[in-house]
């Protein structure tokens, strides 16, 4: 890791675009913090003077998507292992299918009770935290005598694995608005790569040894990864000091149905996460099946051909922060249709187009992950922890939508009728764009005509 970026000396020139944060103008009448916690001291160049503001370069960006690479992967370690679990365990595998569903369960709660708290508290404690507690639990994952024990250690351990969904607002807060998408993606990018790695490394390792190891390693790279944070993460200030835990939570639930921006975009996410899971979930039963035949390895390597979409990511963020948010949803959209449409034509006669598809579609669902991450940020700044909570919610619900009723599809009907399926959520999520344009003030739910006019007024009141 390169050494951590020095300070500008004047504020950069996408800092006054935005509104002051509270945490901000308090910061300016109390003393420079020094340590975390009371104790744990805070490196010089790290703490947070309003002064000399915080200059946020491509090595940190690229530490924050490591730090997500590392944490994430504890949700998906146990997916490939259910079978060995079974047999240390001296259960059935029925008994260990609880296992990562618990996990996913106690992500959730994570993602409505922890990922808020980015709006309340100083992320660097937070981070710092959360990272301890997740070692903790993986490393009893590690000792776990039971499956009851694991499954319970699982579900706590789960809840705690929310740290890229407080390093994606943060990254937003300390990137220039010109670079927020870029940022953004680069974090997200992190994230993604940790849910494939974390599948394909458990797999390998519990291939050639016990399955303990696995989250052995896991757990010395969890406290490596607390140290990385402690080395590179700068301090931040609270952006809501005069709200209580609580109020955070409860402002949730009004931003969800008074917003919106918010709600079309994470009804675009809804349905653009149901497209994923239901193409990569009935993709192994479309490879092992006539005319492929292909086993599981050779289905794992499709993977790959998805990695290399993500990696694509920090690229399609570049594209996204010189377009209107609104015009690069769309431009996603509808390479996501021309994608799909490949699918349902040609998917079960032709590999190569199984190919092209792995590839294109995991563009576009990222492209449009990106975009709408960038929309939602630019609606609230001191809300950004939550909105980023609500969408991401909205996003783990529509996995489990396109896996339930995608599989379904599938198995009644056939692999042209699942792709069928995807490209009406596509169509679906063009007519919800289409509902709203791209320069509509905040408070406007339907419209086109007179909006850059309207926004300008609004600006001005």
């Amino acid at each position: 890791m390169s050494a951590p970026q020095k300070r500008s000396e004047v504020p950069s020139t996408g800092e006054s675009k935005e509104p002051t944060l509270a945490g901000d103008s308090q910061s300016t009448k109390t003393p420079i913090r020094r340590f975390d916690f009371g104790f744990v001291p805070i490196l010089s160049h790290l703490r947070h003077d309003p002064e000399r503001p915080f200059h946020f370069g491509l090595s940190l960006n690229l530490f924050f998507g490591l730090a997500s690479t590392l944490t994430v992967g504890n949700l998906y370690f146990c997916q490939p292992i259910l079978v060995r679990l079974a047999e240390s365990f001296h259960v059935s595998n029925k008994d260990v299918t609880i296992i990562p569903t618990l996990t996913q369960s106690g992500y959730a709660v994570g993602l409505l009770l922890i990922s808020p708290l980015g709006d309340l508290v100083r992320r660097r404690q937070l981070l710092l935290l959360l990272g301890c507690l997740i070692g903790a639990f993986t490393l009893g994952l590690a000792l776990s005598p039971t499956n009851k024990v694991f499954a319970g250690l699982s579900f706590l351990m789960g809840i705690f694995t929310v740290v890229p969904q407080i390093m994606i607002p943060l990254a937003a807060d300390l990137a220039p608005p010109e670079r927020r998408a870029s940022a953004i993606s680069i974090v997200f990018s992190g994230l993604l790569l940790g849910v494939l790695f974390a599948r394909v490394l458990s797999g390998i390792i519990a291939e050639f040894t016990n399955w303990r190891v696995i989250y052995w390693i896991s757990t010395g790279l969890q406290f490596a990864n607390v140290f990385a944070m402690w080395l590179f993460v700068p301090d931040y200030p609270a952006k809501n000091t005069g709200l209580s835990y609580f109020g955070i939570l409860w402002t949730m639930a009004p931003y969800a149905v008074t917003e919106p921006a918010l709600i079309q975009c994470c009804l675009i996410i809804f349905l653009s996460s149901a497209v994923f899971v239901n193409f990569w979930v009935n993709l192994t039963f479309l490879l092992s099946d006539a005319p492929y035949h292909y086993n599981t390895l050779e289905i794992g390597l499709f993977g790959l051909v998805g990695a290399a979409g993500v990696v694509t990511t920090p690229f399609i963020g570049r594209f996204v922060d010189k377009l209107n948010g609104w015009i690069a949803t769309l431009i996603a959209i509808l390479l996501g249709i021309v994608f799909q449409a490949i699918f349902t034509g040609a998917a079960g006669i032709h590999l190569a187009a199984i190919i092209i598809v792995c590839f294109g579609l995991d563009v576009a669902i990222q492209m449009n992950q990106v975009s709408n991450s960038s929309r939602i940020y630019a609606i609230e700044p001191l809300a950004r922890a939550r909105m980023n909570a609500v969408l991401v919610i909205c996003l783990f619900l529509g996995q489990v939508m396109g896996t339930s009723v995608g599989t379904q599809v599938y198995l009644k009907y056939g692999w042209r009728y699942s792709g069928v399926l995807a490209l009406g959520f596509q169509g679906l999520m063009i007519v919800l764009l289409l509902l709203r344009g791209p320069h509509a003030p905040r408070k406007l739910w339907f419209g086109w005509s007179g909006e850059k006019k309207t926004t300008t007024e609004d600006e001005k009141a």
